[in-house]
């Protein structure tokens, strides 16, 4: 779905929620009733100005116009993922594509005695690490840090960032990395 239809359903859905007329959202908005009717339509590209306005209205953040919504669970199986593999390195990721989404989401699996580094993300990301099986030495910055089962940390990923299994069996983990708008 494009964006454009994407804001002509959240548009349709949120008026009726609240009981609006064209009339009444276009008298708390100050946008025309002609204008609302081909946004939700999907006949006109409205300027991010029209959505602020038309937000401020229904009294919705801009995004609940402009993000897709969930209508049914997604289920994504691990052999659907979207697999990375580097020398005893897997990444799943759990991700599918969606304009709105600030974060992406991980699960991986680090053989034993293998090490994966990663150069650091782009600009304004975080990661969120949870170690869910076995245990790793996450270097960055200079420093290591020895994550158990079950152990958590938070950085920021810009910066290069390696993990060690210096272990005898598999880690796992899941990571999070969020974009900081």
């Amino acid at each position: 779905m494009n964006l454009n239809e994407i804001i002509a359903v959240n548009l349709k859905r949120l008026r009726a929620e609240r009981g609006f007329s064209l009339g009444k959202l276009s008298e708390l908005s100050g946008v025309s009733k002609v204008m609302l009717s081909q946004i939700e339509k999907g006949e006109s590209n409205p300027t991010i100005n029209t959505l602020w306005k038309i937000a401020g209205g229904l009294q919705v953040s801009y995004t609940k116009l402009i993000d897709e919504q969930i209508d049914a669970p997604l289920l994504i199986r691990k052999e659907e993922s979207v697999i990375a593999e580097y020398d005893g390195y897997r990444a799943y990721h759990y991700n599918t594509a969606n304009p709105a989404r600030d974060f992406e989401f991980f699960n991986g699996e680090l053989d034993a005695h293998k090490e994966y580094t990663s150069e650091g993300h782009g600009m304004n990301t975080h990661e969120y690490l949870l170690v869910t099986r076995g245990e790793m030495v996450l270097r960055y910055g200079g420093e290591e840090y020895l994550l158990r089962e079950g152990d958590f940390i938070h950085f920021d990923c810009t910066q290069p960032h390696t993990y060690c299994n210096r272990g005898e069996s598999m880690t796992e983990f899941t990571n999070i990395v969020y974009y900081i708008g």
